[in-house]
């Protein structure tokens, strides 16, 4: 089995990366598991170095755009006739809000050309795109429903959700044609992320969290009652991964499925935060208005009913509380004060 992630020097794409390789194989679409021989990770930067000395991984670093113009990436995903390709590289919110250019080349443009490499297979790759809870935005002139389900119409509110929603229809479109097996998902925001903040509008659901288990203040600039939809990292990988191995009969129609989430409220995550570390960490968090990011946060959905999800056996987390201890559990490092 040979598999491409675009991102894949990403938070999302390395830990994909490395649950594929310990696994050692995966099932295609209710097919029997195959044994993963080809992992080809591209990115504008290098993956971590276990995974470069992985014989069975193949990085290709640069632009995604570029490289498709270029036709190397177009070239080594053809070469390597791949069976999943899993497109995870965008630009994020923040980011697209800012650079309208730099959103649609990243997110629209990118999309389309991998799905044109991946049609001249001629074989039907399974593409799995990861879209965005963002293709759910609130206005005034069409208020959100109080429960997103899978059959919601998106009404995005931000460049960022927009593109995403494009590259869903095509992605579902090119399935319908017979030139890919398509299957979009919508991710929640993931927290807690590890590392460094991102572009991203909601960098911070986990910024208040992760700086402060470091030791340092965090800036939360949304209102403690601002409700949110989160999922931990590793219930993100196992959707996207779960995606790729549903048959078609289980999988349904070509629309995307909203990936599960629990629903919180900033204020709850400090809460929890208060639960897992003290009063002295959550402490850390200065409450810190900021209207541009209050306005994209607070457009997206709190409440998903992912029944598809469920149909899969995809379920949340009990608890944010879980989520944390979670966080602390696999990144001792980055942990720098005494957890209950």
């Amino acid at each position: 089995m040979n598999i491409v992630i675009t991102g894949g020097a990403g938070f999302l794409g390395v830990r994909l990366a490395r649950t594929l390789l310990s696994r050692g194989e995966i099932s295609l679409a209710g097919s029997p598991a195959q044994a993963i021989s080809r992992l080809t990770l591209v990115d504008r930067a290098a993956p971590p170095a276990d995974l470069v000395a992985d014989s069975r991984v193949h990085v290709i670093e640069g632009d995604l755009n570029a490289l498709l113009e270029a036709g190397s990436l177009s070239s080594a995903v053809i070469a390597g006739d791949a069976h999943v390709v899993f497109h995870l590289a965008a630009a994020v919110s923040g980011e697209c809000e800012a650079d309208f250019d730099l959103g649609m080349r990243s997110n629209l443009d990118a999309t389309r050309a991998l799905l044109e490499a991946c049609r001249r297979l001629k074989t039907r790759p399974m593409l799995l795109f990861a879209s965005s809870l963002a293709v759910f935005g609130n206005s005034p002139e069409q208020p959100l429903p109080e429960v997103i389900e899978d059959t919601t119409l998106p009404t995005p509110q931000n460049s960022y959700g927009i593109q995403k929603f494009i590259g869903e229809q095509l992605v579902a479109d090119y399935a319908r044609k017979g030139f890919v097996r398509g299957r979009n998902v919508q991710l929640m925001t993931v927290s807690v992320r590890p590392g460094k903040p991102n572009g991203a509008a909601s960098s911070f659901l986990s910024g208040m969290i992760r700086e402060p288990l470091a030791g340092v203040r965090a800036v939360c600039p949304v209102t403690p009652e601002t409700p949110v939809a989160l999922s931990s990292p590793g219930n993100t990988i196992a959707g996207l991964i779960r995606a790729i191995e549903a048959s078609d009969t289980d999988w349904g129609a070509r629309t995307a499925i909203n990936l599960p989430a629990i629903k919180t409220t900033a204020g709850e995550m400090a809460a929890a935060l208060e639960r897992v570390a003290g009063n002295d960490v959550a402490a850390l968090i200065d409450w810190t208005p900021d209207p541009a990011i209050a306005g994209i946060v607070t457009s997206w959905p709190a409440h998903i009913h992912a029944a598809r999800a469920a149909g899969l056996g995809l379920l949340p987390e009990k608890s944010f509380d879980d989520i944390i201890r979670a966080y602390v559990s696999e990144n001792p490092y980055a942990v720098k004060v005494p957890v209950r």
